[in-house]
């Protein structure tokens, strides 16, 4: 009792350690309990050499991956995808497959090491892709949805894979073809009972369930539900796994689905991380080290081969050329499936240690790099067709164009912005260097040039000499400086209008020479001021003041606000963010008696005094402070702790 506590506290401390810091690093938490493994296991520092009883738990967390993925599984969406799914899906499987196999073969291993090899190589991560879509917002472009569409056939494939492998895992495999017949048939059998248990009988139970009104049952219901499913499926012989996976999918059409997803989340996340922690430990240093040029070419032959063959692929189908590479990018590494098989591989004696480690190895390189591959992909996609793509006719505008517009930049906002323009016919040029934009609208007949809007030659050729306005409609500060100062050279009298994110960098904008500065955050806060404030039957008259009076201001009254306990220090660019900070003096206090002109605050600005309940905003210099005066300070964090510790103590 005494171990087991030792190893699970030894286990839970490291992987919540090594989760964190990867997560600072933007790294897949999969690593991290890898590492972790790897560091607890046989060959590390842990010297966990029994494996089996955590492995027998370990499995329980693929029964409830699955159990998730059959609820997030949506046939509707299937069918959606159907031409890639079942087009591009499966030959990208069997393709990488047998690829993989004929090289395995070729360096001598056996058959079943091989199709186990080219089984699991051919996956590609569900969890990190798809995280990575959701999180940029891009499920819904032209490379997500190829890439989620085979995703979604990988899935199913990987679903039959550990169907399958125990029984080719056996050593009497005389009657193979027999035994996999029979295994389909229970498959098949077994999904029309699931099917007919979750559409008419499990929906009752849950609403009965449900009107217990209590979380503890329907926890408990939702954990029966998966493990009864798996237990099921084992005693007909099969992969606890794949029963899971069909009573997910029963369910995933009620709309129950989402409370039990919710609900088994905290312990599929504990299960699947003791599983890979388990998968870790197969990792032997020595082997990597030995091997580790074999490790990287390996890694990189795959990755290129699933680039290539996915580009092909989703080429055929009629894709789009930088859809179809992306994708690939995107899709190139291997994925956590690929470990389930080596663990179950393993598991069954079909595969060595050593070469499940070598396995391992090769798909946690693959994956380390996904998420920098997927975040530079565009720009990837983009370096590598850039020779092969034709962009469209970027001649000079013509010198008949006079005081037109030129947008900086020709994603949503800018051309939102070039349709409103059009409204009050008003001409407008864009500057933009993403080539498939560019083409796109092109082909639609707007005015669009490509290249990067800070070289002064591409506003040249945009007219910059007699355009009347310039617009930057991306966020990024930087850059738009540059922008101006080489407008400002070219023509000083044209008026610049910048969007930027916040009002970090409104000040060194608006000297740089920038006419407007609009912070979309501030702006947005404005906007929901002034329909509270209508709403509450204010004067449309008032409210209009209001919001030219703040914008005058250049957003005084919005700027700053109390940060929480993520607030950073500095953006991405090295400069300090403001924030607002409410101090009271005491009855020691330094500053008691004092002016704030005597307080000498540095790049601090004392915003309110609050006083017996009443507040006095931007007071003047001369005022002098009072015990139990509350002071709210806006500045950079580093500035306002200083003149804290000065107000107080001095």
């Amino acid at each position: 009792m005494h171990d087991a506590l030792t190893l699970i506290v030894v286990l839970l401390g490291s992987a919540v350690a090594a989760v964190v810091l990867f997560r600072r690093l933007g790294m897949p938490p999969i690593l991290a309990y890898l590492l972790c493994g790897l560091a607890a296991g046989p060959f590390g520092f842990g010297g966990i050499t029994d494996l089996e009883g955590i492995q027998h738990v370990a499995e329980f967390g693929i029964v409830f991956l699955l159990f998730t993925l059959g609820l997030e599984f949506s046939i509707p969406r299937l069918l959606t995808l159907r031409r890639v799914v079942f087009g591009a899906g499966p030959l990208q499987v069997i393709l990488t497959g047998l690829a993989v196999f004929a090289v395995m073969r070729l360096l001598g291993f056996s058959p079943l090491t091989s199709g186990i090899t080219g089984c699991a190589l051919s996956l590609s991560s569900t969890a990190i892709v798809i995280r990575e879509l959701i999180g940029r917002g891009a499920v819904n472009t032209g490379y997500g949805r190829a890439s989620t569409g085979i995703l979604l056939f990988q899935d199913l494939a990987a679903v039959l894979m550990l169907v399958l492998l125990p029984l080719f895992s056996q050593e009497n495999s005389d009657n193979l073809l027999g035994m996999t017949a029979l295994t389909l048939g229970k498959s098949l059998l077994l999904f029309v009972g699931i099917f007919v248990v979750g559409k008419w009988v499990l929906p009752r139970l849950l609403e009965e369930t449900g009107r217990t009104r209590s979380d503890e049952v329907f926890v408990m219901t939702a954990l029966l539900l998966a493990l009864v499913a798996a237990w099921v499926t084992h005693w007909l012989g099969l992969s606890m796994a794949l029963g899971a996976f069909l009573a997910g999918m029963m369910l995933g059409e009620s709309h129950f689905r989402h409370q039990i997803e919710a609900d088994l989340r905290p312990f599929r996340d504990l299960l699947l991380g003791l599983f890979f922690i388990s998968v870790g430990m197969l990792v032997d240093p020595d082997l990597f080290a030995a091997k580790w040029h074999w490790i990287i070419i390996a890694a990189a032959s795959i990755m290129l081969f699933k680039v290539v063959l996915i580009m092909v692929l989703l080429k055929t189908l009629g894709e789009r050329t930088e859809v179809s590479l992306r994708s690939g990018l995107i899709l190139s590494q291997c994925g956590e499936f690929g470990f389930v098989l080596v663990a179950l591989a393993v598991s069954h004696d079909v595969m060595t240690p050593g070469k499940a480690g070598l396995l391992v190895s090769i798909t946690v390189l693959t994956m380390s790099v996904t998420p920098a591959l997927i975040h530079n992909s565009g720009r990837l996609t983009r370096a590598l067709l850039r020779p092969w793509l034709s962009v469209p006719d970027d001649a000079p505008v013509s010198k008949d164009i006079q005081g037109h517009v030129i947008l900086c930049g020709y994603g949503r906002v800018g051309q939102n912005l070039m349709r409103y323009l059009a409204n009050f016919h008003h001409q407008a040029i864009a500057v933009d260097l993403d080539i498939v934009r560019l083409q796109e609208a092109s082909a639609a007949g707007e005015r669009i040039l490509y290249g990067d809007a800070s070289r002064k030659d591409i506003l040249e050729r945009a007219g910059i000499e007699r355009a009347r306005l310039l617009v930057v409609t991306f966020d990024n500060a930087r850059l738009a400086e540059r922008i101006i100062h080489t407008v400002r050279d070219i023509n000083p009298d044209i008026r610049v209008l910048v969007r930027t994110r916040d009002e970090t960098h409104l000040e060194s904008l608006t000297e740089a020479g920038a006419a407007e500065v609009v912070p979309e955050v501030l702006e947005a806060s404005l906007m929901l001021v002034a329909h509270a404030l209508m709403m509450l039957d204010v004067p449309f008259e008032r409210v209009l003041a209001t919001l030219r009076k703040t914008r005058r201001e250049r957003y005084r009254m919005l700027r700053g606000y109390y940060h929480g306990d993520s607030f950073p220090t500095a953006d991405s660019a090295g400069n300090p963010y403001r924030l607002l900070h409410a101090v009271t003096l005491t009855g020691k206090a330094r500053a008691i008696g004092l002016s704030i002109e005597e307080c000498s605050l540095k790049d601090v600005e004392i915003r309110e005094i609050k006083r017996h309940g009443q507040g006095e905003e931007n007071p003047d210099r001369d005022t002098r402070l009072q015990e139990d005066d509350t002071l709210i300070l806006y500045g950079p964090l580093e500035a306002v702790e200083a003149a804290e510790g000065k107000l107080l103590g001095g």
